[in-house]
């Protein structure tokens, strides 16, 4: 294969210009379980190496494995619905910049965060703060945390995870929006409150498939 323009991304789509054609070969917004700038370039990786390796006769049938690629556990992980709330598993961000890819990646965001801080504790993710709709805080930095976000973003001081889904989810159903994001980036580690961020992950996930009206696929598609 040749590199002319190469493989890149432009406004939403994933563009093959290896032969100056510059093809349009997938959208990107389908890909719900691989959103954020850190996927979109592992997409266009993926696709440029499948392609070389199976051949140009064979990128629909790569474009359609790539669509069926259900993400990795606690590593932005769609877990489900509840109405128009989609509810994200993101427990491997244990610090700051592993939390700001999941805060890029999504609008209007009932984020789920706190634990064992970190040195710095949150305060670098503060250019995402007006992605967030409202906060709700856990663990060891619940007030550390809260004084942060104190005149910037609405928190709450959950306490622990269970009350923390429990919360956003209704205020997320009260609020009515088209869409909104419940999301477990709790940029600490979870030694407060769990034995590892695996664990903290499958806790999130039990929880959220407990709630009333809990779906795996959003209302009239597929996830």
């Amino acid at each position: 294969a040749t590199c002319a323009g190469g493989v890149y991304v432009q406004n939403g789509w994933l563009v093959d210009d290896r032969n100056g054609s510059a093809i349009q070969v997938l959208e990107l917004v389908r890909l719900e379980t691989l959103p954020g700038t850190h996927n979109t370039q592992n997409v266009a990786a993926a696709f440029a190496a499948s392609s070389v390796i199976a051949g140009p006769e064979h990128h629909d049938a790569i474009v359609a494995a790539i669509g069926t690629f259900p993400g990795l556990a606690h590593r932005q992980e769609l877990v489900g619905y509840q109405g128009a709330a989609r509810f994200i598993n993101d427990s491997k961000a244990t610090n700051a910049e592993a939390a700001a890819h999941a805060l890029s990646a999504y609008d209007n965001i009932y984020w789920i965060l706190g634990g064992v801080a970190k040195d710095g504790g949150i305060t670098s993710l503060a250019p995402l703060f007006e992605r967030v709709h409202h906060a709700f805080l856990i663990g060891e930095a619940a007030d550390s945390f809260d004084e942060t976000l104190r005149g910037r973003i609405p928190t709450e001081i959950s306490g622990d995870l269970a009350t923390a889904v429990s919360d956003a989810a209704r205020l997320a159903s009260r609020d009515g929006q088209s869409s909104a994001t419940i999301l477990l980036s709790p940029a600490c580690a979870s030694f407060d409150q769990f034995d590892s961020f695996e664990a903290r992950g499958d806790a999130f996930r039990t929880q959220v498939q407990a709630l009333d009206g809990f779906t795996p696929q959003r209302v009239g598609g597929t996830a």
